[in-house]
């Protein structure tokens, strides 16, 4: 690639000169000594902090180039998102703030040019283009509108996000288009519940039960909701949800409850057990819950080989399935997070080949898009085994003369294995 000449005017160099000599002067910059007087350093921070806002609009307009093109595809990566989190190393909520902003910067009127104009900071950018995704073009005019001025007058970024989760609702009243809340337009006929699920794996529960429902999961909850005893310390509203996971599991008689543990947990040792999600449980605790016939415990041995699963069966078709949605919480291709429980069981060495028994020590998960691909591009494809665990890791297609095409940026990325090139 040409880079930038001495007395070139920035007007005349490509897109792909002035990434290079970004990407050459934030090199040496990260070089530098950091400056150790306050005051110039607090006024160099807001320059470069208003540079990278900047850079953050060219990035999104790069990334939404990708997004329409599907470019992510030959790469081997399912979306967008598994594009930005696995090259890039982006953590979920950036990647979905930057694939937000790249997807609604067309519907928006003032953003683009104030942030290219360093005028707009990337926070503020991200908070409009998160809240008008849900309006139509009318309400996005609106909305850009409402949020902006906000920012405009000093009200900070989370006092602005806030005003975002109520765009909607600030839309309808400035336009004169205000709808009933959620509640009022079911009505109260038909029970509805909803649930969001936390960070920490537990979920939050909201909704309401007409008469007849609600007379149905008294009956079935109020005996069993009562106090344990005189030690029982749980309040009422903790006894009624011990109560209802009771009647919904019928005492684990049809429960998918799995524990994971190793041997020597089972045998005497602190060592935790977890569940599929990856929760924590304690040695005692595990110990406690593998002597219930109702309850599958996934033993593993050296290495996190799978030993055993069940209560009285021995690893059959149907067990395999379920050690390895025990063993995979998502898809085994490397960043992607479709859930192991939607994936579908892969042969790791290519069953149709007769390279791979149908064994359970030859078997992954792998989502339905990422096994077709596995299939059809086996040379772009590098499987390892990590902890008992096949991990798959797309390699990028082969160039115009038979060489692996990469990103100029990538050279040091553990992504990239020259090895696999050939």
């Amino acid at each position: 690639m040409n880079s930038i000449v001495p007395g070139q005017a920035l007007e005349t160099a490509s897109t792909l000169q002035l990434v290079e000599a970004a990407a050459a002067i934030a090199t040496e910059l990260a070089r530098r000594p950091v400056l150790e007087t306050g005051g110039a350093a607090m006024g160099s921070a807001e320059t470069l902090a208003t540079v990278i806002d900047q850079h953050e609009y060219a990035l999104a307009g790069m990334i939404g180039v990708v997004d329409r093109a599907g470019a992510h595809k030959d790469w081997g990566f399912a979306s967008t998102s598994a594009w930005l989190r696995c090259k890039m190393g982006m953590r979920d909520g950036r990647a979905t703030e930057r694939l937000t902003l790249a997807r609604q910067l067309h519907r928006l009127q003032q953003v683009p040019a104030r942030m290219a104009a360093g005028t707009l900071s990337y926070g503020y950018a991200v908070v409009v283009a998160d809240a008008v995704q849900r309006l139509d073009d009318a309400g996005c005019v609106a909305g850009e509108e409402i949020l902006l001025t906000a920012a405009g007058k000093g009200v900070s970024v989370c006092k602005v996000a806030k005003a975002g989760d109520k765009l909607h609702d600030l839309v309808a009243e400035v336009t004169g288009t205000d709808t009933p809340p959620e509640e009022a337009k079911r009505g109260f006929n038909r029970s509805w519940i909803t649930m969001h699920r936390s960070l920490d794996g537990g979920r939050f529960i909201k909704g309401w039960l007409n008469a007849e429902d609600g007379a149905i999961v008294d009956a079935a909850t109020a005996h069993l909701a009562k106090p344990a005893g005189s030690e029982d310390r749980r309040d009422l509203a903790e006894r009624t949800a011990a109560a209802l996971t009771t009647v919904l599991s019928q005492g684990h008689r049809d429960s998918n409850l799995t524990v994971i543990a190793h041997l020597e947990t089972l045998t005497g040792s602190d060592t935790p057990g977890r569940l599929r999600d990856g929760t924590p449980i304690p040695a005692e605790q595990i110990r406690r819950m593998a002597l219930n016939a109702k309850i599958s415990t996934l033993i593993l041995g050296a290495g996190g080989v799978p030993l055993y699963l069940g209560y009285t069966a021995r690893i059959a078709s149907p067990g395999q399935r379920k050690v390895l949605e025990t063993q995979y919480d998502t898809c085994a291709v490397w960043g992607c997070e479709v859930p192991g429980f939607l994936c579908e069981i892969d042969h790791v060495d290519g069953w149709a080949l007769g390279n791979s028994p149908t064994d359970i020590n030859k078997l992954a998960l792998c989502c339905g898009w990422h096994n077709r691909w596995k299939h059809a591009n086996p040379k772009q494809m590098h499987i390892s085994n990590d902890d008992g665990c096949f991990v798959y890791r797309t390699l990028p297609p082969l160039g115009a003369h038979g060489s692996r095409r990469r990103p100029s940026d990538q050279a040091d990325n553990p992504w990239w294995n020259p090895h696999h090139a050939a």
